[in-house]
């Protein structure tokens, strides 16, 4: 536990109905008994944890009338002795509470202090921190989700769960080159191999969620791209509710990609809307066209607009060679301007102008990148849990591969390696270069 004592607001700047200054550490009470007068009679020193108690906050010049809740140690946050204050919103009026508490030997806490002194003092995990600045960062629906399940300790319990695993077998393996006369090697290799293959690929298929996990942190990337005056501006018009993109029957229109922003399932995605590919002459326009290839290169998902006036196949090949493995949507548009049976070709068929086959399209797009509905949201969604994962399942693989050709003393080498990697993530084994990056991307307060 530290020695000092951090202070901090805890609520964002501004005015507000409410404002929070949190203290933490061994003076914490100490201090809220020097500048907070009880309304009841109750000494601060007797204060109930965990309840809220009104009364006078003496602050820097000036008081205020507020709330006071004392969290008693270990209890707490962050494990140690909290006391938050709770006064009106202004921000002079917080700052001049917090500058009464510095006066009473608190300190200006860093970026992330609070949240740090909890993982030092065992309260929560260095991924489940990640997790809660997730939380607090998140900009869509589905990344709050995956940062409540990792803040939650999902991928931490996991993690221990492989470690506790190598380490039993760790000691069976130590037991094994302890007492070579009683021929135990042999058999203990022969017994090892299968159960570090298993673990490798628990590891690996932890490590594959990270596919789904970076979309949901970073928003699906979706190219609309196909020949001009298809109505591609017109689509990412009507996806994203206002007009995005300029709207011209000049074909050509768009010369550079224009962006635009939708929820679908609680997931952003993030819609390029990208000049029509054909050969051109005009060096603006191929300047366009280069920058669509390249953001179609790019893409999680590719829809290829059409209009059904004319064969596309050729810019269709060209949009499918340049997407790779990656999903490619067929999309007819201007169904409302077309007679007669319309081809079943098209993946989807929309009218940007009517809205008919956008919500089908919504689906085609959340299908194309997390599959059906209603699974459950990817927790890994920190790229450093994904190379830290990696990096376990190859060591274990090569402690697989080494178990009947190798001394087990080799073999024991790779699991221990393993099991430090997997204890980066959790932070049992992070550098400290690592916990101070981590905690540097939160606000003063947290």
């Amino acid at each position: 536990m530290s020695e000092d004592t951090i202070g901090a607001i805890a609520t964002p700047p501004g005015k507000g109905g409410v404002a929070i200054v949190r203290i933490s550490g061994k003076e914490a009470l100490p201090i809220a008994e020097k500048m907070f007068i009880p309304a009841g009679g109750v000494a601060v020193r007797d204060f109930s944890p965990y309840r809220l108690y009104p009364g006078r906050i003496a602050a820097e010049g000036f008081s205020d009338y507020g709330l006071c809740v004392y969290f008693r140690a270990p209890h707490s946050y962050t494990g140690e002795d909290i006391v938050e204050f709770q006064c009106h919103g202004g921000e002079s009026v917080a700052r001049g509470i917090l500058a009464k508490c510095f006066s009473l030997g608190a300190r200006s806490a860093g970026r992330g202090e609070f949240t740090r002194r909890a993982f030092l003092n065992g309260k929560l995990s260095l991924a489940s921190a990640e997790g809660l600045a997730d939380m607090i960062n998140g900009e869509s629906e589905a990344e709050v989700r995956a940062g409540y399940l990792l803040y939650s300790e999902k991928l931490t319990e996991q993690v221990r769960e492989f470690q506790n695993q190598l380490k039993e077998l760790l000691a069976g393996v130590d037991a094994a080159v302890d007492y070579p006369e009683e021929d135990l090697e042999e058999r203990e290799a022969e017994a090892l191999r299968p159960e570090l293959v298993r673990i490798r690929d628990a590891v690996s298929a932890l490590a594959a969620g990270y596919a789904k996990g970076r979309k949901i942190k970073s928003g699906v990337t979706v190219a609309l791209c196909g020949k001009p005056n298809t109505g591609k501006s017109s689509l990412l018009n009507r996806l994203v509710g206002y007009e995005k993109a300029i709207v011209s029957e000049i074909a050509g229109t768009t010369r550079d990609a224009v962006e635009g922003t939708l929820e679908i399932g609680g997931v952003r995605f993030n819609l390029y809307d990208t000049a029509g590919m054909r050969e051109s002459s005009d060096r603006i326009e191929s300047i366009g066209i280069e920058r669509a290839e390249n953001i179609v290169r790019a893409a999680d998902v590719v829809v290829f607009v059409s209009d059904g006036t004319e064969k596309g196949d050729d810019e269709e090949a060209r949009v499918r060679r340049l997407a790779g493995e990656k999903p490619v949507i067929r999309l007819r548009n201007k169904i409302d301007l077309q007679e007669g049976e319309l081809s079943s070709e098209a993946d989807v068929l929309t009218s940007a102008t009517t809205g008919e086959g956008v919500e089908r399209l919504k689906e085609l797009l959340y299908e194309k990148s997390f599959g059906a509905r209603g699974e459950d949201a990817a927790f890994l969604i920190e790229e450093r849990h994904f190379r830290a994962l990696r990096r376990a399942a190859e060591s274990l693989g090569r402690a697989a591969e080494g178990c009947c050709v190798q001394p087990l003393e080799l073999v024991a080498a790779d699991m221990t390696e393993a099991w430090e990697t997997l204890g980066e993530i959790t932070g049992e084994t992070a550098s400290e270069a690592v916990v101070e990056e981590i905690f540097s991307k939160f606000c003063v307060g947290k």
